[in-house]
């Protein structure tokens, strides 16, 4: 009976386990040059595949989350902190191969072993890797405060074009000028959480102001624990512009 009963526990917590770190559905997003796979990972860990490119934006998470992406051919950065630039996430990939593409102070930041394939880029520059364009976007807090969660110029967020698609990475910021000043977005990840970020309310005023086509809710977890009103955001957003989409996928999985 002992053992039985064991051999119940063990199943459960391995059943447990798996539903823990089962990711979110991969989407497909076809481009004029093959089609690019979205797999939605962890807070802002983003994967994308395409062409046999894997591209991995700010990996911050337990292992088994990255079971299908250990070798990524780039690892792009968005700034210093733990939920985007992750050491230890770092040491169990295989990045020997690996480009990473950050802003000057990640760059400071990392370690030696990590710097065989490095691009630094500051707002408004831009590198192409893979056939892959990386623009770097300014992410930063209002007011533009040196005491500012996010000071202007130190962060990117991303503009990445994969043949006639572009498909743009907030980044922790608020609403700001150069977000809603951004034409033919594709696909856009927009961050919502607070006292970091944004509300609601100024993440779809954003996303009305510059009209992708598409968008996903991510990072949208906030101090206290609590998760920032997606579906509130999505009839904010469609009630100004019905042709704006808004994908809504699981960025927590077992919480």
């Amino acid at each position: 009976m002992r053992q039985i009963c064991l051999t119940i526990l063990l199943f459960s917590s391995i059943q447990l386990q798996a539903q823990k770190i089962k990711l979110s559905r991969v989407d497909s997003i076809p481009t004029e040059n093959g089609k690019i796979a979205i797999q939605p990972i962890w807070h802002g860990t983003v994967a994308f595949v395409w062409n046999g490119t894997t591209i991995l934006v700010d990996p911050s998470a337990e292992e088994a989350l990255f079971e299908n992406y250990k070798k990524p051919d780039v690892i792009i950065i968005t700034d210093i902190h733990g939920d985007h630039f992750n050491l230890e996430t770092l040491e169990i990939l295989d990045t020997k191969e690996t480009t990473f593409v950050v802003p000057k102070v990640v760059a400071n930041k990392l370690p030696e072993k990590f710097k065989a394939n490095l691009v630094v880029l500051k707002n408004g520059e831009d590198f192409n890797l893979f056939g892959v364009d990386i623009k770097a976007i300014p992410m930063y807090n209002f007011p533009e405060e040196k005491n500012a969660f996010h000071t202007k110029g130190r962060g990117n967020g991303y503009v990445l074009g994969f043949a006639d698609k572009r498909i743009y990475i907030s980044g922790d910021t608020e609403d700001i000028p150069e977000m809603r000043a951004l034409e033919n977005i594709d696909v856009a990840f927009i961050v919502m959480n607070m006292p970091w970020t944004m509300t609601e309310e100024q993440a779809a005023s954003a996303v009305v102001d510059f009209k992708p086509a598409l968008v996903y809710p991510y990072h949208y977890r906030n101090k206290d624990k609590t998760y920032s009103d997606l579906k509130k955001f999505r009839i904010m957003v469609q009630s100004s512009n019905k042709n704006i989409k808004i994908r809504q996928r699981n960025f927590y999985p077992g919480q």
